[in-house]
């Protein structure tokens, strides 16, 4: 059957689309140290300190732990796991824009899945940011921790796909990071390079 829309789902990233970290805690606390702000996040992102988290292969403690063997040529031991956990713990919010019209799109009927990198501890990060529960909209999560694979892997988003009922040419893909909405249009799904909320509102017009 014809809907007339573009897409008949919609699978958005987490974080850099709906969800922003306040990392001025953790600046300061680099300034104390000695280090340029930045530098834990630097250090925690890179693939070989970042992907067995993602991949849900190691805990949250390991990584602290692995950061601060990281920063370890830099600051005393102690207080490079001090940086990491202020990173790990580092307050967030949800942009209420993109909620709002993302919450807009499951009441027009379309389900909405979260395609995201995540840690394992992405199911008490949701509930926070009232995602999930009794006020959430999200018809399902697919976190890389559970699946053991990482965006641009074909498979998260075929895997998005087939719990959304949908076919891959149907879905719409929004995610902040270039690379990972390439890998969705490779599939034949519609992708949104997200940068504010105006592209969001752009190309969901003619649905709501």
């Amino acid at each position: 059957m014809t809907t007339g829309r573009a897409f008949d789902a919609v699978l958005s990233d987490l974080d850099g689309v709906i969800r922003f970290y306040d990392m001025a805690e953790l600046e300061e606390r680099e300034r104390a140290a000695g280090l340029a702000p930045g530098s834990t996040a630097e250090l925690a992102f890179r693939p070989e300190t970042d992907l067995p988290l993602m991949r849900g292969e190691i805990t949250k403690e390991r990584w602290i732990a692995a950061i601060a063997d990281g920063l370890a040529d830099r600051v005393p031991w102690a207080r490079g796991h001090e940086l990491g956990t202020t990173l790990a713990e580092a307050k967030f919010r949800a942009d209420e824009t993109v909620v709002g019209l993302l919450r807009q799109v499951r009441a027009a009927g379309l389900p909405v899945l979260l395609v995201t990198n995540a840690t394992p501890w992405l199911a008490d990060d949701l509930a926070l940011l009232g995602l999930t529960g009794p006020d959430g909209f999200l018809d399902d999560v697919i976190s890389s921790a559970d699946l053991g694979v990482v965006k641009p892997d074909r498979r998260i988003y075929e895997t998005a796909a087939r719990r959304a009922g949908v076919a891959p040419a149907r879905c719409l893909f929004v995610d902040d990071r270039e690379e990972n909405v390439d890998a969705a249009t490779a599939l034949g799904m519609t992708g949104l390079h997200y940068r504010e909320p105006a592209d969001l509102r752009a190309v969901l017009g003619p649905l709501l």
